[in-house]
C-alpha cells in the first residue's frame, strides 16, 4: 500500500504510538506484531460472565434463596461503584468543586438506584421460603458488609457515627480506638437478651477491625464532610453542593435504612411477635433512623431536621399508602 494514501489522522497516532513506546524501551513494531496475534476481546470475556454467573451457591434447596443472594450480590457492586467515586474524591490532590459536585450527584444515583431496588427483597420472596432458608445463613448478616462502613468512613468524621448520646458527651481527649468501640453499629449487633457482642458482630471485628482503623486514620483530614468544610463553601457551585450533600445524607442515612426496616418488618415482624434478625442483630432499635441519627454533614441540616430525622420518609410512605 502506498504510505501516502494513508489517512492523516492514521499516520498522526502511529507516530504517537511510537513516542509513548519509545519510553518503554520497546519499538512499535514489537507491540503491533502483538496486536496482530491478540484475539478479538469478547464481551463475556470482558466481564468475566461465566465467573460472576457461577458465584450463587445457595445453602438450601428453597429456590427463592438464589433471589436472596444475587440480590445482596448486587447491592455489594453497587457499594463498590459508590466507594469508587468517594475514594477518588477523598484521595484528591486538588479539590475541584464541579468534578465534587458531579461525582457526589453519582453516589446519589447509586443508592436511587438501590432503594428503588429493594421491592425485589420486600416482595420479591415467598415468607415461608425466607424463615425456612435463613436458618441456614447463620450467623451471617448483611450487617457485615465492610464496603457499606467504608462508605460512612469515606464520607465523615468517626465521632458523627457514634450513637447521639455518646455524640453529645465526647471525653476532652480520645483515641480512635476508643471511639471505634462506641460506634453506632455496634449497638445493633448485640445479643437482644444479655447484651453481649453476638457472634456476627466477633467475626466481623476480627476481619476487618484494622482495615477500618486504618481508613479512618486516612481519611480524618480528607472525608467529604472535611472536603467540603476546608474547600468548598464559598465556592461558584457551594449551593448545590450543598443540596447534593444533603440528598446524600437522606439517601444513605434515612431511605436505605428505612427500606431495609420496610423488609425486615415484612420477614420478620410476626402474628406473636418479633423474630429476631439473622445473627441475633437487634433491628428494630439498629435499622430506624431516629434511633442512631447518623448523619455525615451536620452543619447543612437545622435543629428540627435533625430532630425529625426520618419523618420524610414515614410521610412519603403515608402518601403512597
Amino acid at each position: 500500500m502506498d504510505s501516502s494514501n494513508l489517512d492523516p489522522n492514521i499516520v498522526e497516532k502511529i507516530k504517537k504510538l511510537e513516542e509513548k513506546f519509545k519510553a518503554s524501551g520497546q519499538d512499535i513494531s514489537s507491540y503491533l506484531d502483538g496486536l496482530l496475534q491478540s484475539d478479538y476481546l469478547k464481551y463475556w470475556e470482558y466481564i468475566n460472565l461465566d465467573t460472576l454467573l457461577n458465584l450463587q451457591q445457595p445453602k438450601t434447596r428453597y429456590p427463592d434463596e438464589m433471589v436472596f443472594i444475587m440480590y445482596h450480590q448486587i447491592t455489594e457492586l453497587y457499594f463498590k461503584m459508590v466507594l469508587w467515586e468517594l475514594e477518588q474524591l477523598t484521595s484528591m490532590k486538588e479539590v475541584d468543586p464541579k468534578v465534587f459536585l458531579m461525582k457526589i450527584k453519582r453516589v446519589n444515583r447509586y443508592f436511587e438506584n438501590l432503594i428503588h431496588s429493594f421491592d425485589i427483597m420486600i416482595d420479591g420472596m415467598e415468607r415461608e421460603q425466607f424463615l425456612k432458608f435463613r436458618m441456614a445463613l447463620l450467623p451471617a448478616s448483611g450487617f457485615q458488609s465492610a464496603q457499606y462502613r467504608l462508605i460512612e468512613l469515606n464520607a465523615t468524621d468517626l465521632k458523627n457515627l457514634l450513637p447521639q448520646e455518646d455524640r453529645d458527651n465526647l471525653p476532652e481527649t480520645y483515641t480512635d480506638e476508643e471511639l471505634i468501640q462506641s460506634i453506632y453499629w455496634q449497638k445493633g449487633a448485640t445479643e437482644l437478651e444479655t447484651g453481649k457482642k453476638t457472634l456476627t458482630l466477633v467475626q466481623f471485628e476480627e476481619k476487618y477491625r484494622d482495615l477500618f482503623l486504618k481508613v479512618i486514620r486516612e481519611k480524618q483530614n480528607s472525608n467529604i464532610n472535611k472536603i467540603y468544610l476546608q474547600h468548598l463553601q464559598e465556592v461558584p457551585e457551594a449551593e448545590a453542593i450543598r443540596e447534593a450533600l444533603r440528598e446524600f445524607d437522606s439517601l444513605a442515612n434515612v431511605f436505605w435504612p428505612l427500606s431495609h426496616f420496610k423488609t425486615a418488618v415484612r420477614y420478620l415482624q410476626g402474628d406473636t411477635g418479633m423474630i429476631a434478625a439473622s445473627g441475633g442483630t437487634n433491628w428494630k432499635k439498629y435499622l430506624p433512623p431516629r434511633f442512631q441519627c447518623v448523619i455525615f454533614f451536620p452543619q447543612l441540616w437545622s435543629g428540627e431536621e435533625k430532630k425529625e430525622w426520618g419523618k420524610a420518609w414515614v410521610m412519603k410512605e403515608i402518601s403512597n399508602s
